[in-house]
């Protein structure tokens, strides 16, 4: 574990932030959460941070694309990455802009979804088509978004 004292230089503060970065993007605030946990203040580390964004090394858009692509790749839609990405700390007005480009093609995912967890198809049993309903909204997809409820 890190003791407090690592973390009290500029120097400390940017190297346990570009260790973090190497491994993965993070998002601004996700990156500060960890740094002041490691024994940074907030105040340096946010000169730090600011620095590292000026430089074009930590980027709130970057890590956004970066974790909707991860995500949509697992079978995650568009409304459950919305809650997720505002939990990191990211702004609504560039999640929406993440998530409303083209090549996510978010119908066609949501289908994808679907078919792999209920490769028998829509459910003709009420009570059993509502359960494929929660799941689709569990993973962040609109049920109507997909064109699956035409016997309803």
């Amino acid at each position: 574990m890190f003791r407090r004292s690592q973390l009290e230089t500029p120097q400390a503060i940017r190297r346990s932030a570009m260790d973090l970065l190497a491994r993965r993007e993070h998002s601004y605030s996700e990156l500060l959460r960890k740094l002041t946990l490691r024994g940074a203040s907030s105040d340096l580390a946010e000169v730090e941070l600011d620095k590292l964004q000026d430089e074009g090394l930590l980027s709130d858009a970057r890590f956004c694309e970066a974790y909707v692509y991860a995500r949509s790749q697992r079978g995650i839609g568009p409304m459950r990455l919305r809650e997720e990405l505002r939990q990191k700390g990211i702004s609504s007005t560039l999640v929406e802009q993440v998530l409303d480009e083209s090549h996510w093609d978010w119908p066609s995912r949501a289908v994808q979804a679907f078919a792999k967890r209920f490769p028998q198809g829509l459910a003709s049993d009420r009570k059993e088509r509502g359960k494929q309903q929660r799941f689709m909204h569990y993973r962040g997809f609109d049920w109507q978004e997909m064109n699956m409820n035409e016997q309803d």
